[in-house]
């Protein structure tokens, strides 16, 4: 466990996390799951009709909204193994207001949710060229930045450009 970071072994152990920071910030969570391998929006090894992995695991993936502002939501996908060769490892879509954060690693989500409830995240404004980035600082010196296009500048990420 590296500050406050834990390993999430499951899709299950990654939403018991992200409900427990739900409940530490006072927030309604939503929870919907897809369950199989033809059910999973990454489905691209299964064969038709086929719904386990090779191993004869069922893959779970889960689609999660927080209430309140920011709006926030989570795609938990799936641990692909090592179907791609690159060592496995299970990621997340994360969206704060609009603004996509893709391949978070699912270890990161719930202090990526806890850093954005807790006022860390911020919005960070350049005069030239012109452009605003969403970041999101987790502890252990890692952040995630993401290009806002101005067009959607929602009033939560108004208010907190730098």
């Amino acid at each position: 466990m590296i500050g406050g970071m834990e390993h999430l072994p499951s899709t299950e152990a990654a939403l018991v996390a992200l409900r427990a920071v739900a409940r530490e910030h006072d927030r309604e969570i939503e929870v919907s799951h897809a369950i199989g391998a033809d059910q999973t929006s990454r489905r691209t090894a299964a064969g038709i009709g086929v719904t386990a992995n090779p191993d004869g695991s069922l893959p779970h993936e889960a689609f999660v909204e927080l209430g309140g502002s920011p709006r926030i939501s989570v795609r938990l996908y799936p641990d692909d193994g090592d179907a791609q060769g690159d060592g496995g490892g299970a990621d997340a879509l994360i969206t704060v207001e609009g603004v996509e954060f893709p391949d978070v690693p699912r270890d990161s989500v719930p202090a990526f949710v806890r850093s954005v409830l807790g006022g860390l995240a911020h919005v960070k404004g350049r005069r030239f060229p012109p452009g605003y980035r969403l970041v999101v600082p987790l502890p252990g010196d890692e952040t995630y930045k993401e290009f806002v296009p101005l067009v959607t500048l929602t009033p939560w990420l108004s208010s907190r450009v730098r």
